[in-house]
């Protein structure tokens, strides 16, 4: 028999992967906090602390902005589950796995799904989701900002615009963005959005920031049937995030220290600044791997996400080997592909606290040496000084 890993003998690893991300010991020390009832005075008024700095990080005054105990995929299905009964049209643009989740979600719960496909690495051309929108008497449009899979930040003002135009709702999947990439829900025309806490804003997974705005909440409101989840119907949720503070579950208390902590880091660096630090280092690596050779998956620079560096494994490597030897040799955790671009691509998170520049050369030198064992020659040290020559530049 196996031995089982005991809390002290897991090791330190540096989170490069498509999450979670590296947690600062604030977060952690926050966690730690002595539990209170979570309808305890004090636990509400960090409830409310929490509301108001996520509507700073999501760009909105909307009143329901509020965080799902559950990780993103339970702000993914609370998006769909409360806007879409049986029979509702809804489009779905894929261009990822995570636009393949939505779709399912929404066939779940009586869809007729139309989706919009396209290449993975690139986005999905907005007029072709339009037409697909004035096809018919579309409710929905679900559409990811930033494709986990893919690396692929998708545009949206021709989308949201083609949806506003036929009164159908817009949901966006921020997951991969919120905290690393400009996000204004509101200047946007954003109806309902969600997200995770494990990415960008390098809290533990848990719970999934979401914001519903008025046009949201009356199409809830006003619909034919009942939700069919009772735990994430945002109607019930409202008496618990909202003034009633009726009980509803018991939410788990120390994420919520953990993510109240985090949004105050991410304040008090600034979003400009925060979002820059991303764009720098997500610059820096590029530029790096490019001078190994290698070539990004998604090939327009401005469809490219910084958080999430999608790279072609070179020709003739073992890519999963190549991961291997991170991980175990370095302590270096990256993620490899998804779907169709399994064992195709490798998957560089630089997000919240994992977007360093150490970060950035620790990687890139640590992938030339398993690079170097796959007997991929590579110009020593070249990838390191094309990072240190872009990130001295920019």
């Amino acid at each position: 028999m196996s031995k089982s890993t005991s809390g002290s003998q897991i090791p330190e690893r540096v989170l490069l992967g498509p999450g979670p991300s590296t947690v600062d010991q604030r977060v952690l020390r926050a966690m730690s906090r002595p539990l209170v009832g979570h309808l305890d005075p004090e636990f509400l008024q960090l409830m409310d602390a929490t509301q108001e700095m996520l509507r700073q990080v999501m760009g909105t005054d909307n009143r329901m902005t509020f965080a799902i105990s559950g990780t993103g995929s339970a702000g993914m299905e609370a998006s769909i589950v409360n806007l879409v009964e049986p029979g509702d049209r809804v489009v779905v643009v894929v261009c990822g796995v995570f636009g393949v989740r939505l779709a399912e979600q929404a066939r779940r719960n009586g869809a007729e799904v139309v989706t919009v496909e396209g290449e993975w690495g690139t986005p999905v051309e907005p007029t072709v989701v339009a037409d697909a929108i004035a096809a018919g008497d579309t409710k929905v449009v679900a559409v990811v900002h930033a494709e986990t899979s893919t690396g692929v930040l998708q545009p949206l003002d021709e989308i949201i615009a083609a949806t506003h135009a036929q009164d159908a709702l817009v949901v966006v999947d921020a997951v991969t963005s919120l905290g690393g990439h400009p996000v204004h829900l509101d200047d946007w025309g954003v109806d309902v959005c969600y997200s995770g806490t494990q990415k960008c804003l390098s809290c533990p997974p848990g719970l999934a920031p979401v914001s519903f705005n008025d046009r949201a909440l009356e199409r809830v409101k006003n619909r034919r049937t009942p939700v069919r989840s009772w735990y994430l119907d945002v109607g019930l949720l409202d008496g618990y995030w909202g003034q009633d503070r009726a009980y509803h579950h018991t939410a788990p208390i120390s994420m919520a220290y953990a993510l109240h902590e985090a949004l105050s880091m991410v304040c008090e660096e600034g979003l400009e600044a925060r979002h820059e630090r991303h764009r720098r280092h997500h610059l820096g690596l590029v530029a790096g791997l490019e001078a190994m050779g290698m070539r990004m998956q998604v090939e327009n620079p401005e469809h490219r996400l910084w958080s999430l560096n999608a790279v072609r494994v070179p020709e003739g490597v073992d890519e999963a080997a190549v991961r291997g030897e991170l991980l175990m040799r370095f302590g270096i955790e990256i993620g490899g592909g998804l779907g169709p671009l399994a064992g195709q691509i490798w998957r560089i998170g630089l997000m919240g606290a994992s977007s360093t520049e150490n970060n950035v050369l620790l990687v890139l030198a640590a992938l030339e040496a398993a690079l170097h064992r796959q007997g991929c020659a590579t110009s020593p040290g070249a990838g390191v000084a094309a990072a240190i020559a872009a990130l001295a530049t920019d």
